[in-house]
């Protein structure tokens, strides 16, 4: 048995009885929690900027003894509970964003708004942290030290994590107060309902978006001598960028570089002067982050100019990779373990390639995000419309264990020593 089994162990052996009590504590709220996951659904907002969703959470906190603050920039809330006893101070995210898209999920309480859903679960993780903040305020006799409530806006390419740091969220609980520990949930519909997965390190990728305009001559289409023709560079470049990949990068610290999108030309016979392609860039280290943007430059750099033209690249900054910290991860299985129970808890055998904006409380806080599986109990997890999908619907129920999970988390970090 290894150091980190025989600690949890002792902490399960020691506490299982209060933290599986967390269950029955989270049972009795759902009728709050899937209320106001109904409220949300029903009225999802994109972006940065949240009205209705940001009134909704307030309007959940109002009561609870809270130090409640909202974002200058962004519909932001941090709520901060003060344990009954000192101690260090524990972060807990909820995301609230919607995606651009319209909702086809057939739910009863689908979307109102043309052109917004929730299909990436924000809804669920802000209900959660909002009752988990009610459950936890029950047991403030028994904290020592400072829970922060994060609910963000923009987590979907918006950088709202980053926004709230620069407003100040480190810093909720005062000058020194930096969290000692951060951990966030995410629901997926690709997993049974109520089983947690984590990793240490990396678990989600780091995301850049690629934008290149390749140019050359005009002309017209039966004369192409005459001109300087953009798109067969742009064809090549395409399987340029997909070789280096496969030729520079190491298979043991994965890239992904994918062409999304190329267009060029207005009708059949004029050769277009210019051709644009772009896509995306995943990795799961800076280190070859930062070696494969390099290398996109140089590549298209070089096939423009064999084939006479010339390039312009531009590579839109997105989120860090997220990391995970060993020891947090494990502290994150460990609560599941007591509050949900060891056949609930798996663990998560490789990384995702997609990208999360809590990579910028992880490259501040050690911490950790973990998976929560909410697959519909009629629904094989591998055929289920994934996120993202605007067909996807998730187990409310799921949303029991994860105000356990949150509660269980800040109980443990705070629990008195």
């Amino acid at each position: 048995m290894s150091a980190p089994e025989r600690r949890a162990g002792g902490r399960r052996a020691a506490h299982r009885a209060p933290e599986r009590a967390l269950l029955a504590e989270a049972r009795a709220l759902q009728p709050r929690t899937l209320a106001l996951r109904r409220v949300l659904h029903r009225n999802p907002e994109t972006g940065l900027t949240l009205p209705v969703t940001q009134a909704a959470v307030l309007s959940a906190l109002r009561e609870l003894p809270l130090e409640i603050d909202t974002g200058r920039d962004c519909s932001s809330v941090t709520a901060v509970l003060r344990g009954a006893h000192p101690g260090p101070t524990v972060l807990v995210r909820a995301d609230m964003d919607a995606l651009p898209m319209d909702e086809e999920s057939g739910v009863p309480f689908a979307s109102e708004v043309d052109g917004a859903m929730h299909a990436c679960g924000h809804d669920l993780h802000t209900a959660m942290l909002a009752s988990a903040a009610r459950l936890l305020t029950g047991r403030r006799e028994r904290l020592a030290g400072t829970a922060v409530f994060m609910f963000q806006p923009g987590e979907e390419s918006a950088h709202g994590a980053r926004t709230m740091i620069d407003e100040g969220l480190l810093s909720a609980d005062g000058p020194g107060g930096v969290p000692g520990s951060a951990m966030a949930l995410h629901v997926t519909s690709r997993l049974a309902a109520g089983t947690l997965q984590t990793r240490p390190d990396s678990i989600m990728a780091s995301s850049d978006d690629l934008h290149v305009r390749v140019t050359g001559r005009g002309g017209h289409a039966s004369a192409p001598h005459d001109a300087l023709d953009p798109v067969p560079a742009a064809a090549a470049m395409v399987g340029a960028l997909h070789t280096m990949v496969t030729r520079r990068i190491s298979a043991f610290d994965p890239a992904v570089l994918t062409i999304s999108h190329i267009s060029a030309g207005t009708t059949t016979n004029v050769i277009p002067e210019t051709a644009l392609l772009e896509g995306t860039v995943r990795t799961l280290s800076e280190e070859t982050r930062g070696r494969v943007l390099d290398e996109i430059g140089q590549v298209c750099a070089g096939v423009a100019a064999a084939y006479g033209c010339s390039c312009d690249v531009h590579i839109e900054a997105g989120y860090p990779v997220t990391v995970n910290d060993p020891d947090v991860a494990d502290r994150v299985a460990d609560v599941g373990r007591s509050v949900l129970g060891s056949r609930f808890v798996e663990p998560m055998p490789d990384p995702i390639m997609g990208s999360e904006d809590f990579s910028y409380v992880l490259g501040r806080v050690p911490g950790a995000l973990a998976f929560l599986g909410a697959c519909p109990p009629d629904v094989d997890p591998a055929e289920a419309p994934p996120n993202h999908s605007n067909r996807v619907v998730f187990d409310e129920d799921a949303m029991v264990a994860g105000v356990a999970l949150y509660s269980g988390y800040v109980m443990d970090a705070l629990r008195p020593r």
